[in-house]
């Protein structure tokens, strides 16, 4: 049976803005532990479909963007104190400008593992933002004995890994929307 995990996340900068951000596998690895050390080995992105043109320029964010069908192959250290790297390769299935795109595992160390990335424009307190909401499916190998190592270390350590991640992203919007603020002025 397939755990879940759903994390949710209010930032205060436009969907346009996150979801760029998000949509650019470059990132990934600015997103993740300093402990796993990943790193993006290979990748083969298709284009998505055209980018909808928004009428206000500040909100014309310029990146790549991985659509349905773009592969990456990932490796990284899956354990802090284990210097073993594994290699993943995922799969971009779906992809809605401004809402949603999702990744599987086409092969890796899961035996099953499904991620929606969801971005709605959100406004709070009078201020606009966009909620990021995460839901990942997975099945550990191993039967009896990979649902314990979830219980006992995975389901945990993918939390933290989360909760890091979604302390770093509001580290680096700040400097997105400054480097996009230029860009779009012409500075």
């Amino acid at each position: 049976m397939p755990q879940r995990l759903e994390m949710s996340q209010w930032v205060p900068y436009p969907v346009e803005m996150v979801f760029a951000f998000f949509a650019n596998p470059a990132n990934l690895p600015y997103l993740m532990p300093p402990w796993q050390q990943a790193r993006i080995e290979s990748s083969r992105i298709q284009p998505p479909p055209e980018r909808p043109l928004r009428t206000d320029p500040a909100l014309r964010f310029q990146s790549t963007a991985a659509g349905a069908g773009s592969e990456m192959l990932i490796s990284f250290r899956p354990l802090v104190s284990v210097p073993l790297r594994l290699k993943w390769l995922a799969v971009i299935t779906e992809f809605a400008w401004f809402d949603h795109f999702e990744d599987v595992q086409a092969h890796g160390p899961f035996a099953h593992w499904r991620h929606r990335h969801t971005m709605r424009p959100e406004v709070r307190d009078g201020q606009s933002g966009t909620t990021v909401m995460d839901t990942v499916e997975y099945v550990l190998p191993l039967g009896p004995l990979g649902a314990m190592m979830d219980r006992l270390l995975i389901a945990g350590q993918m939390r933290e890994t989360f909760a890091y991640r979604q302390r770093r992203l509001m580290e680096i919007l700040p400097a997105v929307k400054e480097q996009a603020t230029r860009r779009s002025s012409g500075r």
